[in-house]
């Protein structure tokens, strides 16, 4: 009776050895690439929109209804400061009110508690509202989506 390895001459051995490594590595390969292509983004699919439309007509209503007070406070603090270039003024930054004269900080402090107040009569979150004005800066499409609810906003007779 015939050995194993005599049925199956030395160069046999090898190559079986040498495709089964080839076989088993594309099989390893595999395993891995299926593992990160399931835990990684689907590039082909629309990411879904960071703002919605009713999101976006409250954030426009907030604008239009504070923006009446934004300008006489922005008024206000000119005419205390005088000549002198005004500090661009962020609501939720201290540091940017902190540098006005004290009359000039009260003004700022009860504009951002009114359009507080504005933001949340609007029904978003003062949250929310910043990130909305976050995300405009870099977001073309919402810029225009806000432009075009302010537009319909001022032309219909419903607006504040």
């Amino acid at each position: 009776m015939k050995k194993n390895s005599d049925l199956f001459p030395r160069y046999s051995r090898k190559r079986i050895l040498s495709q089964s490594f080839f076989f088993g590595a594309i099989a390893t390969v595999s395993v891995i690439s299926n593992a990160f292509s399931l835990s990684s983004k689907a590039y082909g699919q629309t990411p879904p929109p960071i703002v919605n439309n009713t999101e976006i007509d409250s954030y426009a209503q907030a604008v239009l209804a504070m923006e009446p007070a934004r300008q006489n406070a922005f008024e206000e603090i000119k005419k205390l400061i005088g000549n002198g270039e005004i500090p661009q003024i962020v609501c939720n930054d201290p540091n940017s009110i902190s540098g006005l004269p004290k009359k000039a900080q009260d003004i700022a402090v009860n504009y951002c508690k009114h359009a507080q107040e504005i933001v949340q009569v609007n029904g978003l979150k003062f949250e929310q509202f910043n990130k909305i004005t976050i995300e405009l800066q870099n977001n073309d499409i919402l810029k225009r989506q806000v432009y075009n609810t302010l537009l319909r906003l001022q032309k219909s007779p419903e607006s504040p």
